[in-house]
Formats: structure tokens, sequence, C-alpha cells
């Protein structure tokens, strides 16, 4: 799951960073809004974590620019501004949350997964093709009962899939949503790789992940029948 995170502070950022991405997100780093605005039109977010006070662009308009070109990326504003009338002016320009610094990383993650839970038309709370199931609050996969045992970049890679299903996920996409260095991996083996056993893991699973060749893969229903694995 990708994830933009603007912050000015090169301590305060580096830090949401490390512990975003030891729980499995794929962090995009920036210090200052316009870079956030160049990209958030690259790339497609999960959530977004924009500081209130950067330069050149601050988080309060970089948040306006977005909503008025219609992008639903959920957004939560950090600030040092606490007062409720700064609150206001935050969630009126289209935040979906609001956090006063200083706080705690605990709690942080806990509003990202809020965020990740709603509203249901953007986001839906869990994931569901064939009897494949996967909660992106918890990261929690489900089948026939079972809960296999998913690296964090396996689990990018189902979400990325179960999103874009029954339509074909590219490659391309695929490592904008799971890698940070997308370039490097759309133009090596190591999707290939990781759908390999990704595809030997959901086994026994209704679904089946197939490979649209040359443009990526999908994951579909099988109506009953066990995934084959290649």
């Amino acid at each position: 799951m990708r994830v933009l995170v603007a912050e000015d502070d090169d301590t305060l950022g580096a830090v949401l960073a490390q512990g975003l991405r030891s729980r499995g997100y794929v962090v995009d780093l920036v210090a200052d809004g316009e870079s956030a605005l160049s990209y958030a039109r690259c790339y497609e977010y999960a959530v977004a974590v924009l500081d209130w006070l950067m330069p050149r662009v601050s988080g309060i308009d970089v948040v306006r620019q977005l909503r008025r070109t219609g992008a639903r990326t959920p957004v939560l504003m950090i600030s040092g501004k606490g007062a409720p009338e700064d609150r206001v002016a935050g969630l009126d320009a289209g935040a979906d949350d609001y956090l006063v610094k200083p706080f705690a990383f605990d709690e942080l993650l806990a509003r990202l997964r809020a965020l990740q839970r709603r509203p249901p038309d953007v986001l839906p709370p869990r994931l569901v093709v064939g009897d494949l199931e996967y909660d992106p609050a918890s990261r929690e996969v489900t089948f026939g009962g079972r809960r296999p045992a998913l690296t964090s970049t396996e689990l990018s890679i189902l979400e990325t899939l179960m999103r874009f299903s029954p339509a074909v996920a590219e490659r391309r996409q695929i490592a904008q949503h799971v890698w940070t260095d997308e370039v490097d991996t759309f133009s090596s083996n190591t999707i290939d790789v990781h759908l390999a056993r990704l595809r030997a893991k959901l086994s026994g699973s209704r679904v089946r992940i197939q490979t649209v060749r040359g443009v990526g893969y999908r994951i579909v229903a099988d109506n009953g029948q066990r995934l084959a694995v290649p």
C-alpha cells in the first residue's frame, strides 16, 4: 500500500517514513507542498499524510488543490496548530482527519487504519474475491477458514490485485503500489517471482491469479475450482 508523507521537518519525516515502512507501507517522503502535488499527480495513494506548514505550497493548499481536481485520496493533516479554528479550517479544506503535534506514532497508525476503513465508496472495509477476503486495516487475509502467512510484499501485491479486480492490474501499476523504486522492479522479474510465491500460498482458495501476457495480472473467482500452482 503506497502512502504519501509530506513533512518539511527532516527528522520527523524520516521517523514517520521508517515507521510506516516497517509496517508494510510503501512510502514516498517529500519536504514541500509543491513536491506533494507533483507526486499526487503521478501515483494513486491509499492515504496521504500532509503537514500544514510546508514551504512552496502549504499542506492546506495541497488539500484544496487535490479536492478541486477531484482527487479522493484520504488525507490526514498533521500540524502544530491545535486551536479549534485550525482544526475546522483543515477539515473544511478537504482533509479527512487532523492530528496535532506532538503525537504518538501508534495514534497516527490508528488514524491511518481508520481512514482506510472509510468511506466505503472509496476504500471498502474488506476486499472480497471468491472466498478470499482481505482487511486493509488489519492486513489479514483469510479463505476457507485459513490465514495464509504472507510477507508484506505479497500482501501489498494481493491488495493491489484485489482492488483492481476483475480488471487487469498492469505490471507498472503493481510496481508503483508495492515498491519504492518501481522502475527497477518493473524492468526485472521481481514481480513474477513474488506472484509465483503468492499463487502457491493461495493454493486451495477459490480464486485464480491470471497472467495477461504483455500487460499484467488479474485475480478472479474460480467458481469453486482449486487454484493451480504454476
